[in-house]
């Protein structure tokens, strides 16, 4: 670590749990407000730094006058938020307790009340800017890359920034459907919003009667249509991958044979993606 990262981490705690809700044990949705009672202002599918320190027991630094800005080193990570950017007085995120982990372990002791670190600075090109507002945006997640498009539908649902959104939610098990409840009321009180949940390992006897299988069996153009009522057309569609790294790979090569093409500054397309690790 270069000196202006370990400067970047004397860092003094500025931010409050104040809400989690325990999907399963390893989900959680939890909230932060900033000392600043503000957050700053950012754009839907972008990301937030969060922090806590490296040493265990170490008690909270508070600035004030004539004491410097240092604390604890910090274990930081990058969280896209799942809030919307009209409420500034916390930030939302979606978090997967990874074992053997140096942060979430932290957090999921964490009791509300509890102190963390948060980035002055909200990031990420992750967003809505590229894509024309009368094109269908297909949003494809898995696991917690839900967080982005939870964060755009909450934002845009009731002034669209598309002819149509769709959100295929790809999990391993039914209970990992974070927003399940709020995304299916939101699908059925608008129509130009579709929620498709998926998952690849729920048992064949259990609860779950929707699709099975990964993400990819959605994206086939014959079940593409039948759940949508409309084609997957790299000229009316713009897709946006959020979630594991092998799934955007694979959907990636799927769409390619299409005429999809992915997005850059240099060369406008419609393949969007934000990879998880």
């Amino acid at each position: 670590m270069n000196s202006q990262a370990l400067i970047t981490e004397q860092a003094v705690y500025n931010a409050t749990l104040i809400h989690r809700t325990d999907v399963t044990p390893e989900l959680s949705v939890v909230r932060f407000r900033p000392d600043s009672g503000l957050i700053p202002e950012f754009l839907p599918g972008q990301f937030i730094k969060l922090g806590l320190p490296r040493e265990e027991g170490v008690e909270p630094v508070q600035a004030g006058p004539g004491r410097p800005r240092s604390g604890p080193r910090l274990i930081r990570r990058a969280y896209s938020i799942a809030s919307s950017p009209r409420q500034r007085d916390c930030v939302e995120i979606f978090v997967v307790r990874v074992e053997g982990g140096k942060l979430t372990p932290k957090l999921w002791v964490l009791d509300l009340g509890g102190r963390a670190w948060m980035d002055d600075k909200i990031s990420g090109r992750f967003t809505l800017d590229p894509v024309p507002p009368h094109k269908d945006v297909v949003m494809v997640a898995t696991g917690t890359g839900i967080a982005p498009f939870v964060s755009m539908l909450r934002t845009y649902h009731d002034q669209p920034r598309w002819r149509r959104a769709v959100l295929i939610n790809g999990v391993r098990y039914a209970p990992d459907l974070g927003y399940r409840e709020e995304l299916e009321a939101l699908a059925r009180a608008n129509p130009r919003v579709r929620y498709i949940p998926i998952v690849s390992r729920d048992p064949g006897d259990g609860a779950w009667t929707g699709l099975r299988g990964r993400v990819q069996v959605v994206l086939d153009p014959a079940v593409y249509e039948s759940q949508v009522g409309a084609a997957l057309d790299p000229d009316d569609c713009h897709v946006m991958l959020c979630g594991n790294p092998e799934m955007i790979d694979s959907v990636q090569a799927m769409l390619a044979q299409r005429g999809f093409r992915p997005h850059s500054s240099d060369q406008p397309g419609n393949i969007h993606f934000e990879r998880y690790w």
